[in-house]
């Protein structure tokens, strides 16, 4: 089931939302949503469900194991994190190892057929916060297995993010404000994600699929660019989307989740943009990775390999193939680049370090589109060599549709903090509420084209479920 569909919005939605009025206390709250949750992941993953409710079990016991009187919690804590990597490592990675072994001589061992449970990456990397939460600090032990297993499954980020640190969350379960004003906020911002889901990043992803579905033969300057540049604008507002409707609908439940993305599009540095984006993932390879490698504590050798360690991490967890861990590795080493100075983005003009900036990350996510090595390799060469027929130039201007003209156009405005710069330039109180009022209405308006959308689109599922 996603977000973007109209059996969630008019069904499953509708009923969750309608039962959690009703319902009085936060314990019922919790139960009730704990049951839509599941039932959330079972419509999609019926036999996958099976697998997280192990994981949960397990981690419950594991959390329960870190009671300072326990000498054995250290050891302990180290065997969750085997299992809990054994087990994201045999479902997502097992049939990738194989491959890779079978590149080696007189190496032949049989592929794995494993199928990817959706949204296994972002469980277990759940699942592993709360019983490393736990060991940290014992406040942190949940004694209720139903209210870690909420944590876990809860449905506007089980599937696709944002990740949520225990901590982040643990008070929140137990103690929440719903308010009427709260719960209309919330709405919005799933509007919001919902229009840049199907409006944007959908009409982004026609002309990105139909370029890289392409020939390499078949490719010129113009329309690798064209390609490059849709497949940019659509997985940022494919899984920022997301992200607002999770975040938003944390809200309508009376949860604050924190920010996944803060316009990545607008950094000067490869280090800020890693500050902007699909921020909750950076920050747990940083909490639950970096800093306990040593950081920045061992000199600056074991600083670079840990950086570039976090950042092999950080590739290999968005997908088993050696695309997704070149596209962590570039992102890496343009970071180490400007942290020794190799890069100083201090002494380039503003311009300049923003070009610079996206012109690194429009070249990284090549590989992260692109079916293999050889396929990225050779669409940067279409890039960078100058080449077209007339053929290939109509090719290019029939993906020119208004539409997409329109799209793109809003792609670059909204991947910048407009709406945010207008609010501060009309502050008062009087324009304030003026503001607000608009931004419902034009929510309302959004939503009623989001429908007509959804009405006559084809089935485009969220980039970051296949993670």
């Amino acid at each position: 089931m996603v977000f973007s569909s109209p059996v969630f919005l008019f069904i499953f939605l509708a009923a969750v939302c309608i039962l959690y009025r009703l319902i009085p206390n936060t314990t019922a709250k919790n139960v009730l949503l704990l049951i839509f949750s599941l039932g959330f992941y079972t419509y999609g993953e019926p036999k996958a469900v099976v697998l997280m409710l192990i994981s949960i079990l397990m981690n419950y016991f594991f959390g329960l194991a870190m009671k300072p009187e326990n000498k054995a919690r250290k050891p302990i804590l180290a065997v969750s994190v085997i299992v809990n990597l054994t087990m994201l490592g045999i479902f997502k990675y097992a049939a990738f190892g194989a491959e890779m072994l079978n590149k080696l001589p007189f190496v032949s061992v049989a592929v794995p057929k494993i199928a990817l449970p959706i949204g296994i990456s972002f469980y277990t990397f759940q699942a592993m916060s709360y019983v490393i939460d736990a060991y940290k600090d014992p406040k942190y032990i949940q004694p209720r297995i139903y209210k870690l297993a909420l944590y876990v499954t809860f449905f506007p980020q089980l599937i696709a993010g944002p990740i949520v640190k225990y901590y982040d969350i643990a008070e929140q379960i137990d103690h929440r404000i719903c308010t009427p004003e709260k719960t209309a906020k919330g709405f919005r911002r799933f509007v919001t994600g919902l229009s840049k889901k199907l409006l944007i990043a959908n009409t982004m992803a026609v002309a990105a699929d139909y370029v890289y579905g392409l020939d390499n033969s078949q490719l010129s300057l113009p329309l690798a660019w064209l390609g490059a540049l849709s497949y940019l604008f659509q997985i940022y507002f494919d899984f920022s989307g997301y992200s607002d409707m999770a975040v938003g609908l944390g809200a309508v439940f009376g949860f604050d989740f924190k920010e996944n993305f803060n316009y990545p599009y607008i950094s000067q540095s490869m280090q800020e943009f890693w500050r902007r984006w699909h921020i909750s993932v950076s920050t747990w390879f940083k909490e639950y990775l970096y800093i306990p490698l040593g950081g920045n504590r061992k000199g600056k050798t074991h600083t670079a390999l840990n950086k570039l360690i976090v950042f092999f991490c950080t590739g290999l967890w968005h997908g088993a193939s050696l695309n997704f861990i070149v596209w962590g590795l570039i992102n890496g080493i343009f970071m180490l680049f400007e942290s020794y100075k190799f890069i100083n983005t201090e002494k380039f003009p503003k311009f300049f370090r923003h070009f610079y900036t996206m012109l690194v990350t429009v070249t990284a996510f090549v590989f992260f589109r692109a079916d293999t090595l050889s396929d990225a390799v050779k669409f940067l060469g279409k890039m960078f060599i100058p080449s077209g027929s007339s053929q290939q130039t109509a090719m290019f201007m029939q993906q020119l549709t208004p539409m997409y003209i329109a799209m793109f156009v809003l792609a670059v405005i909204f991947s910048m903090p407009v709406i945010g710069t207008v609010k501060k330039k009309f502050s008062g109180e009087k324009s304030a509420a003026a503001i607000e009022f608009s931004g419902f209405a034009v929510s309302f308006i959004l939503f009623l084209v989001c429908i007509i959308t959804l009405s006559s689109a084809s089935y485009n599922p969220f980039i970051y479920f296949r993670f």
